[in-house]
């Protein structure tokens, strides 16, 4: 039986627990819930370590995020994440939460039942704590050629599109780069060199589906590869993780047939 380890350098390991944060009104804490994040700097070139920490439900905001930034505020500082609009529209406090890729500003902590463990994105290096290196990420997004592209004349005012042709692009343009789903897809994390995964496969088939777009064949070029595409096996994760509730199975699949029939 193959046994696969991490490196003892990058194996988890117990930390701090520190005191339950205090309420605003100074009373003591009514409905506590714990929390245990994964912390890391790599300046202190030591391991990573999980450190618990609680909080009061009824002093603090619905949101894990919410519970995220009254635990720096109040209680310790050196605690790093991304985050921006508090909406579900920017993807920066996109994480791994009680187990599943998501948004800490649309994950409500009643959701997850005792302790919610906090991650940062899987499979992706870690800037600190819970901040994942996405370089490689937007650089595979970027590949694509993610805007418009025409042969002819630009028109006097604007592209124009019927409202059937507007409807193909239901499901595709919400995507908000968060990379929950290419982060818990398994062929990416086997390949994240090589196979886009499915963020960046959602936006490309986003400009396949565009009637206005006239780079259909050499869009199709770029993908026609072993890795960059097909590495796909339609496992399903990144529709089951999507805050969005998009399908990029369903892109995916999409541009296989396309694949097909251009060559028949």
């Amino acid at each position: 039986m193959v046994q696969l380890r991490l490196p003892k350098e990058s194996r988890v390991q117990p930390g701090k627990t520190w005191p339950a944060a205090k309420r605003a009104d100074g009373k003591p804490t009514k409905r506590a819930k714990r929390l245990r994040i994964y912390r890391y700097d790599p300046e202190t070139k030591g391991n990573p370590r999980l450190d618990t920490y609680t909080i009061d439900t009824e002093d603090t905001g619905p949101m894990v995020l919410d519970a995220l930034m009254k635990l720096k505020n109040e209680v310790d500082p050196t605690l790093t994440f991304r985050r921006s609009c508090r909406e579900g529209v920017c993807g920066s406090c996109a994480m791994n939460i009680g187990g599943s890729n998501t948004l800490a500003c649309t994950k409500a902590m009643s959701d997850i039942s005792g302790t919610i463990s906090v991650y940062p994105l899987p499979h992706m290096p870690v800037v600190k704590d819970l901040v994942p290196d996405l370089t490689s990420f937007y650089a595979q997004y970027a590949s694509i050629g993610p805007h418009l592209k025409t042969k002819s004349a630009t028109p006097a005012k604007e592209h124009l599109q019927s409202p059937e042709e507007r409807a193909k692009l239901d499901g595709l343009y919400e995507c908000i780069l968060c990379a929950c789903c290419s982060t818990a897809c398994p062929s990416y994390w086997w390949n994240p060199e090589r196979f886009l995964g499915p963020a960046a496969l959602l936006q490309a088939y986003r400009w396949l589906a565009d009637s206005r777009d006239e780079m259909t064949g050499e869009r199709l070029d770029h993908l026609e590869d072993p890795f960059r595409l097909y590495r796909c096996h339609t496992i399903m994760n990144c529709a089951n993780v999507c805050p969005k509730g998009l399908n990029p199975s369903q892109a995916i699949a999409e541009i296989k047939q396309m694949m097909v029939k251009r060559t028949v």
